[in-house]
Order: C-alpha cells, then structure tokens, then sequence
C-alpha cells in the first residue's frame, strides 16, 4: 500500500506531495540501522553532499540522521523561516562510494547534491524542502535529486522519483537476506541526454528544461511544477481531458482497482461534467467532477484520492489513466500495458520520455504511476542492505541488448532454461540459476526467440488461455512462436497479448513458465542477459 506524505515547499504557502510508503508492523527482521551504500559512478568531478531526512513514524517527528544512523528531531522554527543546521554528510568521489545507516521507523528521502550544499529552513511547523521549480527558492541553481524510503518492521522500501522533476541520473537497490539484489533506476546508455533532448524537441515543452549559466542542464521539471511556475501551459491536457471524459456518456468504464481482488468493480457513466460510480449492486459510490490540467499532474483536487478502499482507488485509476491517455480508449481500468501508454498527441510526454530511457522501463513520472507496477522501486521484506547508484551524466549506460544470450527474470535474476539441454518438441520451459549454458542461449530472430538447435520459444497448442504453457518447439514461423520483450520489460505474445509468467510466483529453480494476462508484476518481468 502506497500513501502520500506532505512536505513544505520553499517559500511558498503549499505542501507538494511525495509518495512514500505505510505498512502494518510486523514483526521487526532486518537490522536496526540498515547499511545504504551510496556509490558514485556519475563521471563528475564535483564534491558530492549526502543528507538522510525524515520522519519518525512512531511519534511523527520530523528530523535527520547522521551516518552512523542516530536520528536527531529538528529544533522548533521560525517565521520567517531560519536556516537549519547543516547536517550534510561527505558524499563519495567519483568512482567511489560511501556507507550511511538508516534507522528502523524512519520514512523520508537522500537528498544528493554536486558542488554546493543545499540550503534549508525552518518554520513553526516544519522543514522547508527544497523547491527549484518555485520563484526566489535558493537551491535554484543547484544540481541535486533524492530518493523516498520508507524503513520498518515489514522491509524497506527504496524508490527514485521523477514526480517533481529528473535530475541527477541514479539507481537505487535492496539485498535481502536470501542475497538476491534487486536493482531499478537505471538509465540506458546516455539516457540523461535522450530524456533532456527528447523533451525540449517536443512542441510547447521546451522551457521545462532548466539550465544553470555556466550551461549545465540542471533538471527537467515535471509538467505541473512548470506550470505552476509559468513555464508550461497551465491547460495543456483540457482537450484531452474534455474528449476522454465525454466518452463515458455513452458507454461504461469499469474500474477494477485491486489486482488482487478482480471480482471488485466499479462502473462510471458520465451526466453532464460529473462521472459517477456504482458498484456491482447497483448502489452509488462516487462521484467526480471533470478535473483541470492541475487536478491530473498533481493527482488532486477533482481526483483527490482518500485512504479509503473506494474513492481514492478509483481516484488513482482515473489520474493514472489520464497522465497514460488510455482514458476513453481502454474502458476497463486499469488498463492496457506500457506499449499502450502515452499514445495521444496530448499526453504526458515527460513521463513518457522518462519511462522510455529506463533500463526496465520503471519510473515514478507522476504521483500514482505505481498503478500497475510501473514506478521505480525496490522492496524487501527482510533487507540487509540498500544502495544508490549515482549513475553517468552521459554515455555510459547499459547498451542495447544484445540478439543473442539469456532471458533473465528482472525478479529474482534467473534465466530461462530449457531443462536438462532436453531440445525436444513439447519441452516446458522453466527458470534456474543463469550459468551461461546453451540451453539458456535464446537468439532474437524475425520476432522469434530460437536456441541453437532452432527450435523456438512457443505456447503450447498455440493457446491463449491463461495458464497455457511455455515449451519449446520446432520453429514453423506460426503465431504461437511470435514473441515480443518490450522496454518494459515484458515478454508478450502478441496472439494472445498475453505475457510469460512465472507460474505461481514460484521463486525457485525449476518454476514453469506460463501464459497469463499481462499484469505488470515482477513475476512477469525480464531482461536480456
């Protein structure tokens, strides 16, 4: 479960919104102070400053910690806002790295900044965070970025974000106590330069890149926070939002909110400006006004989304819809999958770009793009450590995969494995540890995945069902033998529009692949090796 914790923004009389991560306690597993490992692979030669800042979420003090993992509350504020003390910590040179502590119970985020400190205040109320997109903010002309953790009984969660703005190229990752790494983040080769270049190059947006004088490009502001700050038309998704709301007066859209629970739906029709919903006997349940541009960059307003289990998860559905533009073209929502996310001329051409640069094709690019599993976070239940990677400025990323080698699960690093080189007709198709073998050698030929004895990775009787197995098969160029990895990470079968699945979310060697509905889930997520 995701929740969104307010900060002060600098010098301006509102709260901008982070989405960071409550649990139910558990049991506590995992050390007390939790080692992260800032490492340093940017290819920049300035200083590097390290803050952990946060809040007890035992008692809801706001506070910082120091690297060796004490959390100190904040002295009381003033207003006007007073600087507060610097409790930076000495960041790692380039092409090294550092060892902070995290305390149990703290929920907040690492700031990093390059060449210069970053400057913060203090109120009556709270911290004051930093603010670039905000007139007069005085870390305006800083390079710098953070990452959101959350840290208790249940795990650690770790997640970049891009939900303000994209600026400092970094990963972030979580070892858990089985020794698996999980990794998202990360950019492709020269990544940085593509999202920069790619925004700037698309009409009306231009100006959400800021540049320091000395021509450093300093961040590419999200669309609401340029907005806001004058740069950016304040109406710019009117159009599209008008078009996709209308569409529901004559048709339904039902909304399908929990994964977990599909038999719980929703079904809007639209009378006038308002969308309401019923539930499945009929009964009224919610109602939304047709939001602003506003209201869909910040998730808010007309698509304010309440910690309840019935309007706020239709509320994150529809602002998910609408930043995606799949809203009035896909009527069960959620819906659709990354190659059919940002298709409108008017779209969310910032997340879109951001999205595309990922290794994985996991980003935070607005505040609920975690519906389904697109944002860029790690998560374990039982963590021994966690890392951010500072990753290059330029070209330096991973290169395109390659057409030959391994299919690896982006879940728990196995490969795709045909079992015991057992090169036969009707072969199922099973997970194990990567070993660089034959047998899990898979070349990328005419939108077929072939091994070296030229069968071909096929669904079993050309199905389309879910549950229908992943074998091998002699290649005959039929449909059941297409598939299709996409920047997202997903391997579908364009027949079925279906993805392979590790049934079952069987973690271990010998786990059976599967076809199933394309849900976003790591048990569905793979990479070339």
């Amino acid at each position: 479960m995701r929740t969104r914790m307010k900060w002060l923004s600098a010098f301006v009389a509102l709260a901008t919104s982070v989405s960071l991560t409550a649990v139910t306690p558990a049991a506590a597993i995992g050390p007390d102070l939790l080692p992260m490992t800032i490492t340093n692979n940017s290819g920049r030669s300035e200083a590097v400053h390290l803050y952990v800042l946060g809040t007890d979420i035992r008692n809801g003090r706001l506070g910082y910690v120091n690297q060796a993992g004490a959390f100190t509350p904040w002295s009381p504020g003033a207003n006007p806002p007073v600087p507060a003390p610097d409790v930076s910590i000495a960041g790692p040179a380039n092409g090294g790295n550092v060892t902070l502590r995290v305390p149990r119970f703290i929920s907040g985020r690492v700031y990093m900044s390059f060449g210069e400190k970053l400057k913060f205040f203090l109120t009556p109320d709270g911290l004051v965070q930093p603010a670039p997109w905000a007139s007069g903010d005085p870390n305006h002309n800083i390079l710098f970025d953070w990452s959101e953790f959350t840290y208790n009984d249940s795990g650690l969660w770790l997640n970049s974000s891009q939900v303000d703005m994209f600026a400092v190229p970094h990963a972030v990752t979580v070892t858990g106590a089985s020794g698996v790494t999980k990794k998202t983040g990360e950019l492709v080769n020269n990544g940085r330069e593509n999202v920069i270049s790619g925004v700037r190059n698309q009409a009306g947006w231009a100006n959400t890149v800021r540049t320091r004088s000395d021509g450093t490009v300093l961040r590419v502001l999200a669309p609401g926070k340029a907005a806001d700050a004058g740069l950016f038309d304040r109406a710019y998704l009117d159009p599209y939002i008008t078009q996709a709301w209308n569409a529901y007066t004559t048709k339904t859209l039902t909304v399908v909110p929990f994964t977990d629970r599909p038999d719980v739906r929703y079904f809007g029709r639209t009378s006038g400006t308002t969308m309401n919903f019923t539930n499945s006997a009929g009964q009224h349940v919610a109602s939304f006004a047709k939001p602003s541009t506003p209201n869909v960059w910040g998730c808010d307003g007309a698509l304010h989304a309440p910690n309840d289990q019935v309007v706020g998860p239709i509320a994150r559905t529809l602002c998910a819809a609408l930043h995606r533009s799949t809203l009035g073209t896909i009527d069960t929502q959620p819906g659709g999958g990354p190659a059919d996310f940002y298709k409108g001329a008017i779209t969310n051409h910032y997340s879109r770009l951001v999205h595309q640069n990922m290794v994985d094709g996991k980003a935070y690019g607005f505040a609920f793009d975690d519906v389904q599993a697109q944002e860029s976070l790690v998560h374990d239940g039982d963590p021994r450590a966690a890392g951010i990677i500072l990753t290059p400025f330029g070209a330096g990323g991973p290169p395109p995969p390659p057409p030959g080698g391994s299919i690896v699960s982006a879940w728990h690093g196995k490969c795709v494995d045909v079992p015991n080189w057992n090169f036969v007709d009707g072969q199922r198709l099973i997970v194990w540890n990567c070993t660089g073998g034959t047998n899990q050698k898979w070349e990328s030929t005419g939108g077929t995945f072939r091994t070296q004895n030229n069968m071909c990775m096929d669904v079993a009787w050309g199905s389309t069902a879910n549950g229908a197995a992943i074998q091998v098969a002699r290649c005959s160029g039929n449909p059941a033998q297409q598939f299709v990895l996409t920047a997202a990470g997903d391997l579908v079968n364009p027949q079925a529009n279906k993805c392979v699945d590790i049934a079952d979310w069987n973690p271990n060697n010998d786990a059976v692949l599967q076809l199933w509905d394309c849900a976003g889930t790591a048990n569905q997520k793979w990479r070339r090796g």
